[in-house]
């Protein structure tokens, strides 16, 4: 097993040079975004964010973390803020409702198909957070408990137990830095104390096949 399979999570300074950064910056500058969802399919929607997820260093990126034959689930643009409960990321978004053992529960949201799949789907995700601003005790920070997702997915109540029980890190990064972890590794974002907000351009990479009809959303 791998330092990040065991882990959870790795952070990789300097991955995206700051004259990108500021290009995306500058690109994104007066974007509005709801500040709890952010853009979900920010790829289609920015060419500037499609050319960043074309490059095919970020897709080798994320094959360090996977096995098969990997694709992008989604791309998400948002504005980090305080999540006071840990919590794990466990839906998928797929292009259509269908009945497959062990996948639920679906629900629908803005004409797209979220589910939960089994875990072993999960466990060969990879999120990728890209910094476009610094993350920390000023501007807030992802807040991380290593190796939880080996758990597998808990209950509100297993969540808040094994919280009380295990020791977390925090997560300080710079503009162009890149959070790889797991979906399902507890995480919490903190607030700093500035009470700005900071940009995270999420790409959520997978590498299980999916059934013959499916496609990620």
């Amino acid at each position: 097993m791998s330092a990040f399979d065991y882990q959870g999570y790795e952070h990789l300074s300097g991955v995206l040079p700051m004259e990108q950064v500021n290009r995306l910056r500058d690109a994104l500058a007066e974007t509005p975004l709801e500040q709890k969802a952010g853009e979900k399919s920010a790829d289609k929607v920015f060419p500037i964010v499609q050319e960043l997820v074309s490059d095919p260093n970020l897709m080798r990126l994320a094959e360090r973390y996977l096995t098969g034959i990997v694709s992008i689930v989604q791309v998400k643009l948002f504005e980090s803020t305080p999540a006071k409960a840990w919590h794990q990321e466990r839906n998928v978004v797929l292009n259509q409702k269908v009945d497959i053992a062990d996948w639920g529960p679906w629900h629908e949201e803005d004409g797209v198909h979220y589910v939960q799949p089994p875990i072993e789907v999960l466990d060969n995700m990879v999120t990728l957070r890209l910094q476009l601003d610094a993350a920390n005790e000023e501007s807030g920070y992802l807040r991380i408990i290593p190796r939880s997702h080996n758990t597998g997915l808990m209950s509100e109540e297993e969540i808040a137990a094994y919280a009380e029980s295990h020791e977390s890190i925090d997560c300080f990064t710079e503009a162009g830095d890149v959070l790889a972890i797991r979906p399902h590794v507890l995480h919490k974002t903190c607030e700093g104390s500035s009470g700005s907000s900071r940009r995270v351009l999420q790409i959520e990479y997978c590498g299980y096949k999916l059934p013959a009809g499916l496609e990620w959303a």
